[in-house]
């Protein structure tokens, strides 16, 4: 019989992860928790294999209509990037894309609707690899960047097709800049909404003008790709309120249309650099991996804005120390954040099962507890702590925990016999299996009052089959397994 997950591993699973199978937890609780985190931390020593498994028995299912197409179709995007949330060997991967995906939000509907479908799919999700023009969507983006060098992703995001779509770079001429893109660059995606002016961002919406976007004909469809348009960039001077340059200096000088581009180069190295950027990006950080509920100690922010800029920006080394702190690894911070949909279904479907299951089933669920994958509500990503709660969205939540242990009976079922002694031991097993938070005196007396039901405990193959998905539907419900 496998033992319990050690706390401290369960805790860093759940947060630099998406929790843990039960094989998985046996790997990771073999670990001193230093190496478990360099093993998530460092994850280019593991290979990224994941998508060979698609479609191959044994591994969570997908359904399409006609041949499995990620690249161009939205839904098939969808279904990949969970198939790569449950099974991936790089976890932490996986969870920083998502972490950039909400810092950087951009939503397929409307670039479906300035491009095509099949076009804002290719920008989402394509896999360079699998296109036949060799086209990489943003999640590969945000999955090569999602411990590198945020100045570096900061360039790449400002010329990534699916965010010029989406913030209308591709209107951003000499003549009526437009002012998106420079506006969030500075108020969500760097220093924060106190530390510019009205004036930047013009100044900013010049220094991007012919940040534009070329659509290349592929068959049937087009996808759009960047294109700086030399003959549409302001080349006069940018003053702003911020030092741009190291010296201090404020002003971007004026250039030559041929060597207007880097115009966008001087202010994204200044935003990267501010001295507001370490700091907001920290406690974006703390709140994603430490807690939600708290304020965090100013020395630990200030800690972690040191590591960003003495690194020159590598986020390998901000999120390594972060997970090695007291702050994360203090037990009064475990089950502090309330896990988003994505994560509540992939930690479910981990700890539950997938035998069977196909990655369409959750889709629908998702969007009815607030959570569409390519599709946050704005620009400024989804809303997140209780107000990912309503009794709607709570209601799909149990709703889904509900299905998923009606499918995955017979499993449970194999599973949890060896456990199914007496009912005491049978909620024991499902408890660490499923991994909620400590549950009081009162919660577990009526788990056990709902084992009693029904008849006194033979523990035959229909009993043990029919409590333990009940178990599962009671504890994927619950208060509990709502937090990571």
């Amino acid at each position: 019989m496998a033992m319990a997950v050690d706390p401290a591993i369960a805790h860093l699973l759940r947060r630099a992860g998406f929790g843990h199978s039960p094989s998985e937890g046996d790997l990771f609780n073999q670990m001193s928790l230093s190496a478990a985190i360099d093993t998530l931390v460092d994850f280019e020593q593991l290979p990224d294999t994941v998508d060979n498994n698609i479609g191959m028995p044994g591994f969570l299912g997908t359904t399409t209509r006609g041949p499995f197409q990620p690249n161009t179709r939205i839904s098939d995007a969808r279904q990949r990037w969970l198939f790569r949330l449950v099974h991936s060997q790089r976890p932490l991967q996986e969870k920083m894309a998502l972490f950039w995906h909400n810092h950087f939000a951009t939503g397929f509907s409307k670039i479906a609707g300035q491009i095509t479908p099949a076009g804002a799919s290719r920008a989402l999700g394509a896999k360079p690899s699998e296109d036949a023009n060799g086209v990489r969507g943003q999640y590969e983006l945000f999955r090569q960047y999602a411990l590198g060098n945020f100045r570096d992703l900061l360039i790449q995001v400002s010329r990534d097709p699916a965010m010029v779509a989406w913030l209308d770079g591709d209107t951003n001429f000499k003549a009526n800049p437009q002012e998106n893109y420079a506006r969030e660059l500075m108020e969500l995606f760097t220093m924060g909404v106190d530390y510019y002016t009205e004036s930047d961002v013009y100044a900013g919406a010049r220094v991007f003008t012919g940040w534009n976007l070329f659509r290349i004909r592929s068959g049937d469809s087009s996808y759009p790709t960047f294109f700086f348009r030399s003959g549409q960039h302001d080349t006069d001077s940018k003053t702003f309120s911020f030092p741009i340059y190291p010296d201090g200096g404020k002003t971007i000088p004026a250039r030559s249309e041929a060597d207007g581009f880097q115009d966008g180069l001087d202010l994204i190295n200044a935003v990267a650099a501010h001295p507001e950027t370490g700091p907001r990006l920290a406690r974006k950080l703390y709140a994603f991996f430490v807690s939600e509920f708290k304020t965090p100690p100013e020395s630990v922010i200030q800690q972690l804005a040191q590591v960003y800029y003495s690194s020159a920006y590598d986020m390998r080394a901000v999120v390594r120390s972060l997970l090695s702190s007291p702050e994360f690894q203090d037990p009064a911070n475990y089950f502090t954040r309330y896990s988003w949909p994505v994560e509540y279904v992939v930690r479910l479907v981990k700890s539950v099962g997938w035998a069977g299951l196909s990655a369409a089933s959750a889709l629908t669920p998702l969007a009815n507890m607030g959570q569409i994958l390519f599709e946050p509500p704005d620009v400024s990503g989804w809303r997140l702590g209780t107000d990912w709660f309503s009794t709607g969205t709570l209601l799909a939540r149990m709703n889904f925990a509900s299905a998923l242990a009606g499918n995955q009976q017979f499993n449970l079922q194999s599973a949890a016999t060896p456990s199914a002694a007496t009912p005491e031991s049978l909620l024991a097993f499902m408890v660490d299996r499923l991994g909620p938070a400590a549950y009081d005196t009162q919660a577990t007396s009526d788990l056990l009052t709902y084992l009693a039901a029904g008849g006194p405990w033979t523990g035959s193959s229909t009993q043990v089959r029919t409590k333990t998905a009940g178990l599962a539907h009671l504890i994927g419900g619950s208060a509990e397994c709502q937090f990571v």
